[in-house]
Order: structure tokens, then C-alpha cells, then sequence
């Protein structure tokens, strides 16, 4: 019974189950009437943006070294014992942060 387990078996069990429920849906589904609302993108009745949609990856990565410099700093900082070298290293990592948020 735990071959039916084993992920290459329940694979090939469950293509005919996901087969039958796909065929299941059709029937259940009216028949196909397409038109020019159907196939247009739905846009929340406003006007598409003249723009880019994507003002590009800098801001991510902004973010994204914030929080990779915090999460990282702040686990060096876990695992540090109270020292000077800690606490010169804590205010190297305010400046760095405050640098990074000023930009």
C-alpha cells in the first residue's frame, strides 16, 4: 500500500483523476460563445497607462539590501558577546541602514 505513496506512482495515479475531473468540468461548463468582451483584457473600466508599467528593479533591490543588511547584521549581532567591537559594529550598521534609507 505505500507504493501508492511513492511520488512517480501517485504521479501516474493521479494524471487519469485530474483527466476525469477536467472532463467532468467540460460537461458542466455551457458551450463556447465568444465575443469582443470576452477576449479583450479587463482593465477595471479605466484607461490603459500611456507609461511603463514597471518603473524597474532599483527599488527592489533598494529594499532588498536594506533588509539583507538588517536580517544579516542582526544575526551577527545575536551571536556576538557584549563587547566594544559588537557595539562599533552595531553603530556601523545604523550608519549603513540610515545610508541606504537616505539613499
Amino acid at each position: 500500500m505505500e507504493v501508492i505513496l511513492t511520488p512517480p506512482v501517485a504521479f501516474l495515479l493521479y494524471i487519469p483523476l485530474v483527466l476525469v475531473f477536467l472532463g467532468f468540468g467540460k460537461l458542466l461548463a455551457g458551450p463556447e460563445k465568444p465575443s469582443d468582451t470576452k477576449l479583450s483584457v479587463y482593465g477595471s473600466g479605466e484607461a490603459p497607462p500611456t507609461g511603463a508599467a514597471a518603473p524597474g528593479y532599483r527599488p527592489f533591490f533598494l529594499i532588498a539590501f536594506f533588509f539583507a543588511i538588517l536580517h544579516l547584521g542582526v544575526l551577527v549581532l545575536g551571536t556576538a558577546e557584549l563587547t566594544v567591537l559588537s557595539a562599533v559594529f552595531l553603530i556601523g550598521l545604523m550608519v549603513a541602514l540610515v545610508a541606504l534609507i537616505l539613499g
